[in-house]
C-alpha cells in the first residue's frame, strides 16, 4: 500500500503546542507552585508532583514517593519479588515504588526497560533522580534558582528556565548534529546521564550500571557467539511484543530492521505490519530489499512516499516534539511514519543500536585513523569529530570569532572514553552507544514515536543486548571491511542471503537536492535573516557560500544546511513556547 500524506497541508506556524506532561518542583516551592495548585497531585512542604496522576504512585508505608515514565520488559519477574499475582492491576509506578520500599535505590539494578524517576523520600527528605540504563527515557532539571524543576520533556521547563545559549553544548551540536552529554542548549538546564542516580540536596551523582569491556572467552569461535546473540535476541523480542495486538516494525531493508522484522514475525502470534519510506522518482531508495524482507516474512508491509514540500513544512512540529534539536534529516521521515504506523498499531519495533552495538561501517574511518594518524598529524578526538561528517573542519570560520574563541579550547565530552583502556573498536562502540544512542537516536524515537501516540522500542538496544556486545570479541563485530559478522550470523537462517551479504548504504534523505531545487528560497529567508536566532552566533557568509554551493566537491552542504536549519527552527519554536 502506498501513501501520500498531507497532499495539501497547512503551514507549520507558532501556534503549536506540545501539552506539558508530569513535573516536579524541588526546594523553596514559591509562588509558581501555589498558581499551579489545581493541578498538583501531590505536595509537602518542598516537593510537588504537578499533573502526574497518571505516573505517580506512594509505597505502601507512605515514606516513598515517586513519579515517571515506565517501561519493564520483566514487569512478571518484578511482581514476583514484591509477591503480586500477575493477574492483579498494578501499575508500573506501584510496582517500582514497593521495590524501592523494599531494596531502597539498590532495586534499579533490577530493572529492565525504559524509564525515567524521581523518588521522595519523605522520612529524610531526599530527592532521588533516576534514568535507565541505556538511556531511552529522558530526564531534564534546571540548576539555577531556589527550587529545582525536573521533567521528562524539556519543552515543559519553558516557564523555568532563560533563553541564554550553552555555548558549548551550540559547538557540539554543530560538530555531531546533536547535543552529546549532561548539557543542553540552555545554560541553566542539565540532563541525566543514563545508568545513574542523583541524590539533593547534596547534589551526588551514582552509577548504578557502567557499559564495560568484559570480553568472556577470546576462545571461543564466531558461532559460540552468534548462538548466544539469537538465544537473547528470541528472549527479548518476546518480551516486547504486544499479547494478541497487532505489532508494527520500521522496515528499511538494511541488515538490523530486516534482523528485527524476521524474528517478531516469527515469535509474533498476531499480524504484522512493516512500514518502509521514499522520497520520489527524483532519488534512489531502498524499496527493493524491504519490499523483498516484507515478502519473505510475510508482513503487511505500508511504502510511504515523503514530499520535499512535507520535509520542510513538518519540521518546526518535528523540531517542537524534540528536546535538544537533532539535526539527522531523519527527524521528519520519523514523525510522519510513526503516525502511518499509528492506523495499525500501537507498538513499534525498530532496528536502532546495530551499528553501535556490532561494530556498523561507520567504525572504519576511525579504525583507519588509529593506523595512520600519524602520517596526517590528526589525533583521535579530531578524528572523531570529523568523522561525524557534520562541521567540524568549518566551526573556526562558521562561528562569530569571539563564540569560537571563547570555546574551541573547552574540553570535549568525548575525551575520556576515547582515551580509555579498552579495545579501540570498543571504545568506539562505548562512544556510540553512550552519546550517539543516549543523545540522538533514542531520544528521537522515544520523542517521535510518542508524539505519534506510539510506544517504540528497540531491541537491538535493550541492556541485556548491548552487555552481551561488550563481551564478544571484537574481530567478530567489525574485521576489515566485514561488519557486523556476529549479528549476520546470529539471523542467517531467518533471512535471504542477499539482505545479510548486501553492503550498508544507510537511509539517505536527499536534503542535497533539497536544498538545490525546492528550498532554496526558504532556506535564505530562515538563515540570512539579519534577526534569526542564529545570526548572534554564526557567520552568515558561510551560509551564502553553502547556499551557493560553492566549493562543495563532497557534496556535503546539504548535510550542513539542514543540521543550521533544524537548529534555527529549534530554536524560534522554543523561544516562542518561553513566550507564551
Amino acid at each position: 500500500m502506498f501513501f501520500n500524506l498531507f497532499q495539501n497541508p497547512q503551514s507549520v506556524n507558532s501556534n503549536l503546542e506540545v501539552i506539558p506532561t508530569w513535573y516536579v518542583a524541588y526546594g523553596k516551592l514559591d509562588n509558581n507552585v501555589d498558581a499551579l495548585k489545581a493541578n498538583v497531585t501531590w505536595q509537602d512542604q518542598q516537593f510537588a508532583v504537578i499533573s502526574a496522576s497518571e505516573n505517580f504512585a506512594i509505597s505502601l508505608n507512605e515514606r516513598f514517593v515517586l513519579v515517571g515514565d515506565i517501561w519493564l520488559s520483566n514487569r512478571l519477574e518484578l511482581l514476583q519479588r514484591i509477591n503480586i499475582d500477575s493477574t492483579q492491576k498494578i501499575s508500573n509506578q506501584q510496582i517500582i515504588v514497593q521495590l524501592w520500599e523494599k531494596y531502597n535505590f539498590q532495586c534499579l539494578t533490577l530493572l529492565l526497560g525504559m524509564f525515567n524517576l524521581v523518588v521522595w523520600d519523605r522520612e529524610k527528605q531526599e530527592l532521588y533522580l533516576v534514568r535507565d540504563a541505556i538511556g531511552s527515557r529522558t530526564l531534564y532539571y534546571t540548576t539555577k534558582g531556589s527550587t529545582y524543576w525536573i521533567a521528562p520533556k524539556l519543552t515543559t521547563l519553558a516557564p523555568h528556565r532563560n533563553n541564554d545559549l550553552d555555548l558549548i553544548a551550540l559547538r557540539d551540536y554543530l560538530y555531531c548534529a546533536f547535543v552529546p552529554g549532561e548539557r543542553t542548549l540552555w545554560q541553566n538546564v542539565k540532563e541525566m546521564r543514563p545508568g545513574t542516580l542523583i541524590e539533593m540536596p547534596s547534589n551526588q551523582v551514582y552509577h548504578y550500571w557502567q557499559l564495560q569491556e568484559k570480553v568472556i572467552d577470546v576462545n571461543q569461535p564466531l558461532e559460540w557467539y552468534s548462538e548466544k546473540l539469537n538465544a537473547l535476541l528470541k528472549q527479548v523480542i518476546k518480551e516486547y511484543l504486544p499479547e494478541n495486538q497487532p505489532l508494527g516494525v520500521f522496515l528499511s531493508g538494511g541488515l538490523d530492521s530486516s534482523s528485527i522484522t524476521a524474528l517478531a514475525a516469527k515469535l509474533h502470534n498476531a499480524p504484522v505490519h512493516t512500514y518502509s519510506i521514499h522520497f520520489g522518482t527524483e532519488t534512489p531508495n531502498e524499496l527493493e530489499f524491504s519490499s523483498l524482507v516484507a515478502q519473505h516474512c510475510q508482513t503487511q508491509h505500508h511504502i510511504l512516499e515523503i514530499t520535499f514540500r512535507e520535509m520542510w513544512e513538518r519540521l518546526p512540529e518535528t523540531m517542537l516534539y524534540l528536546d535538544d534539536p537533532i539535526g539527522d534529516p531523519l527527524t521528519v521521515p520519523n514523525l510522519l511514519i510513526g503516525k502511518l504506523a499509528r492506523e495499525n498499531v500501537e507498538i513499534t519495533l525498530n532496528g536502532e543500536g546495530g551499528d553501535p552495538c556490532f561494530g556498523g561501517p561507520k567504525n572504519q574511518p576511525m579504525l583507519i585513523n588509529s593506523l595512520y594518524g600519524t602520517i596526517n598529524n590528526q589525533d583521535a578526538l579530531t578524528a572523531y569529530l570529523i568523522s561525524f561528517q557534520k562541521c567540524a573542519l568549518d566551526l573556526p570560520q562558521l562561528l562569530k570569532p569571539e563564540i569560537w574563541q571563547s570555546v574551541k579550547n573547552e574540553s570535549s565530552v568525548f575525551y575520556h572514553d576515547l582515551n580509555a583502556d579498552a579495545n579501540y573498536l570498543n571504545r568506539l562502540m562505548k562512544l556510540n552507544i553512550k552519546f550517539k544512542g543516549a543523545d540522538h537516536i533514542l531520544t528521537k524515537v522515544n520523542n517521535l514515536t510518542q508524539a505519534a501516540n506510539l510506544q517504540g522500542l528497540s531491541p537491538l538496544f535493550d541492556q541485556r543486548v548491548v552487555d552481551l556486545s561488550m563481551q564478544i570479541p571484537p574481530e567478530y563485530k567489525l574485521s576489515g571491511v566485514e561488519e557486523k559478522a556476529v549479528l549476520k550470523k546470529a539471523v542467517s537462517d531467518i533471512l535471504p542471503d542477499t539482505i545479510i551479504q548486501r553492503p550498508k548504504s544507510g537511509m539517505m534523505v536527499p536534503v542535497q537536492l533539497g536544498f538545490r531545487k525546492y528550498w532554496q528560497k526558504q532556506a535564505r529567508k530562515l538563515l540570512l535573516n539579519r534577526n534569526s536566532e542564529i545570526s548572534a552566533y554564526i557567520n552568515q557568509d558561510i551560509l551564502r557560500n553553502w547556499l551557493d554551493f560553492k566549493g562543495d566537491i563532497w557534496g556535503r552542504y546539504g548535510v550542513k544546511l539542514w543540521l543550521l536549519v533544524s537548529l534555527e527552527i529549534w530554536l524560534q519554536v522554543n523561544t516562542s513556547v518561553l513566550k507564551k
